[in-house]
């Protein structure tokens, strides 16, 4: 089992997902700035469509990595040079367990909203019909989207920095 690249004792492809969690949330602000200031809805829609591909590759190969390669998330945690008493696991267990409410509500609800749009927007995308439901789907996507990253960069402190 090779470590990450980040400096600490986890694997390449938890490093990888940690680096895509800190860039998912200024790109999707950025997306949303494009299309609520600058009204550029088919480079709002080329952003979204290109990040869920990027995140869906990023994801499945870590949770490969992690499940057939590592032999599951308590094997990386086992590589630290300090180990984790059973509290301090206990503690990366419950945060684990809050971080996957949201990594897992994340995708659902963001397929959701991209096929709704892929669906009921016209092409080019633009204003229509769809567009209020579109919005609500849209900032609760992002508001889970930030929480799935927030909370996976809780996740690997409380595992592998602290």
């Amino acid at each position: 089992m090779s470590d990450g690249f980040l400096g600490y004792r986890t694997s390449l492809m938890l490093d990888v997902v940690v680096c895509a969690l800190v860039l998912v949330v200024p790109t999707i602000l950025y997306s949303l700035y494009l299309v609520k200031v600058k009204r550029q809805f088919a480079t709002h829609c080329n952003i979204q469509l290109g990040l869920a591909v990027v995140l869906l590759i990023a994801v499945g190969a870590f949770e490969i990595d992690m499940q057939l390669v590592q032999g599951g998330w308590r094997n990386v945690v086992e590589k630290r040079a300090v180990p984790l008493d059973a509290e301090q696991l206990a503690g990366v267990r419950q945060v684990l367990w809050i971080h996957l409410v949201f990594a897992i509500s994340s995708p659902l609800l963001w397929a959701t909203t991209i096929a709704l749009a892929l669906k009921r927007m016209p092409k080019p995308p633009a204003p229509c019909p769809h567009s209020p439901l579109h919005r609500k789907l849209g900032w609760a996507s992002t508001l889970d989207l930030v929480l799935t990253s927030v909370t996976g960069l809780w996740f690997y402190y409380v595992a592998f920095v602290r």
